[in-house]
């Protein structure tokens, strides 16, 4: 029983392939009558075709790796590609290092720990690049004596 004609219209009507059309093996003498789109129309609201669920691709195993990845995981050094200046860029990693500096000699001068003199100076220092972190800063104003005492500067 050859029922390609009644396949490749009910696919047209289904919007769908020939692959996901599905007959009802028990009205398949309905079916080889059905000759017209109309009749085929019929055929598919009485629930005689019907149509494959579309098989997509799982996205199970993807999202246990994003919750993973989340969490911190994944990041090893068998899962690195690129340089590091790849994976945070240099200039991120610059600016970075600098808006905490500055925000920390900010700190320093709005609390009057260190005169607006030596903020000038700390901060010419920061956009050169001359301290490594804010501990770096602690440690260079211990050592040059830059903690201002009581209205001294």
């Amino acid at each position: 029983m050859k029922l390609k004609t009644q396949k490749r219209l009910a696919a047209n009507l289904l919007k769908c392939s020939k692959k996901r059309i599905v007959f009802d093996s028990e009205r398949l003498d309905e079916i080889k009558e059905s000759i017209t789109k109309k009749d085929i129309d019929i055929l598919i609201k009485d629930k005689c075709i019907k149509k494959k669920q579309a098989k997509g691709v799982s996205r199970v195993r993807a999202n246990k790796i994003k919750r993973q990845k989340s969490k911190g995981r994944r990041k090893g050094p068998g899962s690195k590609k690129g340089k590091h200046g790849a994976r945070l860029p240099k200039k991120q990693a610059w600016m970075k290092k600098v808006r905490v500096q500055r925000k920390f000699i900010k700190e320093l001068k709005n609390k009057k720990i260190i005169a607006s003199r030596s903020h000038q100076m700390l901060y010419s220092k920061i956009g050169g690049g001359f301290f490594r972190s804010r501990k770096h800063i602690k440690l260079y104003i211990k050592e040059n004596d830059l903690i201002k005492e009581n209205g001294k500067s």
